[in-house]
């Protein structure tokens, strides 16, 4: 196992046969949208015929890991570096970090943003990061983002009070970006779904939909966490999935196109799903595997084989140079974190990821976070604790150190090795990100542009 913290890309022209060709992006990313809800990963509950069929028309990963909640995950899937040396606080994407949207739109690329925001900002905060066109929740403000929501669309506040509902106005906002695009250009659409993420409410599909609820609301009320709705609610994810993809297929781009789903973390803690032939609680907000495993799966007809199912490794430092190499756009100065998955989408060529590392502490506190590494089988953390995964996937009980067996010996050997050397890399980080953390707020400046012209 060799210890790998920066992956250098060169220009790839492999897929690029002229400057219009270039390849267009889909990443996709539910809300709280653990492993053991998808269909094709064998839910024993939930109807997801969407993504599984986007499953079966491409490759689906078995060994996939998000943060274990949405900010950490945020940031680190938009920068593909580690939380350990770009993580402030929770609610925050640091305005100095480059995301895949600045390097697609300085590469000429189309971008839109739509979904879940949470990163503070303002009205400019989107395009600051890369992305020119936005339909977004929870930019300036927390409203309903189910029932009659309110959005924040191209620089200005938007309420919906005509028994809308938010994944429906987002997702058309998508739909209408790829028909409505500028043609000569490819286009890279990042979808951080607002769904199925709490409240657990009925859905338009749903038998009790209301569309008067929350009307009145000027806040989104808390609460609605009862697992009632949480079907319907992965029902209607799966729903926007289809609506987009099928709008690509109505355009024929399917074959021009890159799409990617995932989840931005596990299932909240207030689901239990039945998931191998027991009950699996979530396990939102934890290191452990129903906290960080999430559905992975990668489609792009004519590149990517169908019905594919792959072990490699995947954390979501991966996804930005695997956009980069697949556009190939020289990526030699962004000291990314990830490996790429294009040798693994494409079956040419040899991809190298022995483990994935975590930092990870909700606050962005340096001295409490967490840390660890781990592969398929074994996870080892900086507190020196050791299991077996294979056994002890919901990790009840550490490895006695003194009773391994020679292949949890070497395991551990290995990952003793990979782990301190990110430790190094957190603790050089720590004052940096420490004095981030002290800095005095910036007063949120949340006015509309029709507000600013009055």
């Amino acid at each position: 196992m060799t210890p790998r913290i920066a992956l250098v890309l060169f220009c790839c022209v492999s897929f690029v046969t002229g400057a219009d060709k270039r390849p267009n992006i889909v990443m996709i990313m539910a809300d709280d949208l653990g492993y053991e809800c998808i269909g094709a990963n064998g839910s024993e509950m939930y109807d997801t015929p969407n993504l599984d069929a986007l499953a079966s028309g491409g490759m689906r990963f078995l060994h996939a890991h998000s943060q274990p909640i949405c900010t950490p995950s945020r940031v680190q899937i938009m920068s593909g570096i580690y939380n350990n040396r770009n993580y402030v606080e929770f609610g925050l994407l640091d305005p100095a970090i480059t995301t895949f949207g600045n390097v697609f739109r300085d590469a000429g690329y189309e971008t839109c943003l739509a979904g879940k925001w949470q990163l503070q900002g303002g009205f400019k905060g989107p395009v600051n990061f890369g992305f020119d066109n936005y339909c977004l929740w929870q930019l300036t403000r927390r409203p309903s983002r189910y029932p009659n929501p309110g959005l924040e669309i191209d620089g200005e506040e938007k309420d919906f009070k005509n028994g809308e509902f938010g994944p429906d106005l987002v997702s058309d906002y998508i739909v209408d970006f790829i028909e409505s695009r500028d043609k000569e250009k490819p286009f890279f659409v990042y979808y951080p779904m607002i769904a199925p993420h709490w409240p657990f409410v009925p859905t338009p599909d749903s038998g009790d939909w209301d569309p008067t609820m929350w009307r009145d609301k000027v806040n989104e009320p808390g609460g609605y966490r009862e697992q009632t709705y949480w079907a319907d609610d992965v029902s209607y994810t799966d729903k926007m999935v289809g609506k987009v993809v099928a709008q690509l297929d109505a355009l024929g781009l399917r074959e021009e196109t890159l799409v990617i789903f995932t989840g931005d973390n596990g299932t909240a803690t207030e689901i239990v799903s039945q998931f191998n032939g027991e009950s699996y609680p979530g396990g939102k907000g934890s290191p452990k595997d129903n906290g960080t495993h999430v559905p992975f799966i990668a489609s792009w007809p004519g590149t990517v084989e169908a019905g594919a199912v792959s072990e490699e490794l995947v954390d979501f430092t991966d996804l930005f140079p695997t956009f980069v190499e697949a556009a190939g756009i020289d990526g030699a100065e962004l000291e990314l974190d990830g490996v790429s998955l294009i040798p693994t989408l494409t079956g040419e060529g040899d991809r190298k990821k022995d483990y994935i590392y975590c930092w990870y502490e909700r606050n962005g506190d340096r001295e409490k976070a967490s840390q660890h590494v781990r592969d398929q089988n074994f996870k080892l953390y900086a507190n020196d604790k050791f299991y077996d995964l294979r056994s002890d996937p919901r990790e009840r009980g550490a490895l006695d150190l003194s009773r391994l067996t020679d292949e949890q010996k070497s395991a551990r050997e290995q990952m003793t090795e990979a782990l301190a050397v990110h430790v190094a890399v957190t603790e050089a980080a720590d004052p940096i990100q420490a004095a981030k953390r002290s800095q005095p707020k910036k007063k949120k400046n949340n006015k509309s542009k029709k507000e600013k012209k009055a």
